[in-house]
């Protein structure tokens, strides 16, 4: 048996306190949150340590996703992001002034603006997400290749719904 972590001794805890409850969710459930806290540290490390914020990141990573060349509009990040609007033109706006990013006019109307990355947020995004890789294999260290695939399966399950929700 796995020595007990603090997520046994708080499910032990409220098992005496509150028999009536059910408190298994809370062994999957508050391992869940605690590695969260984890995973969410790792990644503004990763992001600071390229002189990037996590909001950064995820801007410059969604031009880089679109491929090498690629330019996406505003519309079409903050789609990605799931910021409104404004938020999304201030961000655009401070990467532009950091020199990640640059908008052109759109052509066909030039009404509208796409968004790309310059060579610095190329360069920039690519080492964070190297970085960010290399953090998170470490995490995951503690489990066989083969259990990393049962559990990422296991969460799809529990993740679907609300991404269907919120796409929907």
């Amino acid at each position: 048996m796995p020595e007990p972590d603090e997520v046994d001794r708080l499910v032990a805890a409220w098992r005496s306190e509150r028999p009536d409850l059910d408190v298994d969710p809370l062994e999957v459930l508050s391992r869940v949150s605690r590695l969260a806290r984890h995973l969410d540290l790792a990644r503004r490390q990763a992001f600071a340590a390229h002189d990037l914020e996590a909001w950064e990141f995820d801007v410059l990573a969604a031009l880089r996703r679109a491929g090498s060349d690629a330019a996406l509009s505003p519309g079409a990040l903050l789609t990605q992001t799931l910021v409104t609007s404004g938020t999304m033109t201030n961000r655009i706006d401070r990467l532009g002034a950091r020199g990640l990013v640059e908008r052109e006019a759109y052509l066909p109307d030039r009404r509208g603006v796409i968004v790309r990355l310059t060579e610095s947020g190329r360069t920039a995004v690519d080492a964070a997400l190297t970085d960010l890789l290399e953090r998170e294999a470490n995490i995951l260290d503690a489990i066989r290749p083969s259990d990393r695939k049962v559990l990422a399966s296991l969460l799809r399950e529990i993740v679907r719904p609300f991404d269907d929700a919120s796409a929907g």
